[in-house]
């Protein structure tokens, strides 16, 4: 158990950094030419494919992957106070592991798709590139439905079983429920939604860090 409690809190923390790069990456490095033509923006993805499949993997499959881990060590870490409502937690966040992992893998061969079609049809491949980003975002990357689910319940959870601190748990409640207002279609509950989680996953990692130590 000390074991996968420490593993769980190197995930957490290696989520929030992922997170954190993520925003880097998009806000300051990521020049996509909104205002151009179908060939443009082609050319644009075409000569940062590499690049772009890369962040792809970090940010859905890499983040799925160390997801997994921590779904674990959270529902190990509950189970013996809370086990019906861990249970459940845990159920949402298996489902969002492969949501995200499936929303990486969508995405990168997407784009290898939408390319090879832009050097014959520009336009469907346009067309063809935005119904791909579409069924992205509704996976995993707009719609945080499934992990605000997840982290509201397992913070209900650990407040009734008394594991980790109330702050925590107060925070995660906040994240889950605005995980949850995203289905309303409006940007900013979905950057809330990115930001706070980046504090949940470092407090939660030094938590789970700090406990395995201590026992």
């Amino acid at each position: 158990m000390k074991t996968l409690q420490k593993t769980g809190g190197v995930a957490a923390l290696l989520e929030a950094i992922i997170y954190i790069s993520a925003f880097v990456f998009f806000g300051a490095f990521w020049n996509f030419p909104a205002d151009a033509n179908s060939v443009q923006k082609f050319a644009f993805l075409a000569e940062n494919q590499v690049a772009l499949s890369i962040v792809n993997f970090i940010m859905y499959i890499l983040f799925g992957i160390l997801l997994a881990v921590l779904v674990l060590a959270i529902n190990d870490r509950l189970k013996a106070n809370t086990p019906i409502l861990s249970q459940v937690a845990a159920i949402f966040g298996v489902v969002w592991v492969g949501l995200v992992i499936a929303s990486g893998m969508i995405a990168n061969i997407g784009l290898s798709a939408a390319l090879e079609l832009s050097t014959k049809d520009p336009e469907q491949a346009m067309t063809m590139w935005r119904a791909i980003y579409t069924v992205v975002e509704g996976l995993g990357g707009g719609n945080e439905i499934v992990g605000g689910l997840w982290v509201l319940l397992l913070s209900i959870a650990a407040l009734k079983g008394n594991e980790f601190s109330k702050g925590l748990n107060y925070l995660g409640i906040f994240v889950g429920v605005v995980g949850i207002l995203t289905v309303i279609p409006a940007e900013v509950f979905t950057e809330i939604f990115g930001v706070s989680q980046i504090v949940w996953f470092s407090w939660l990692g030094i938590s789970l860090l700090t406990s395995s130590k201590s026992e």
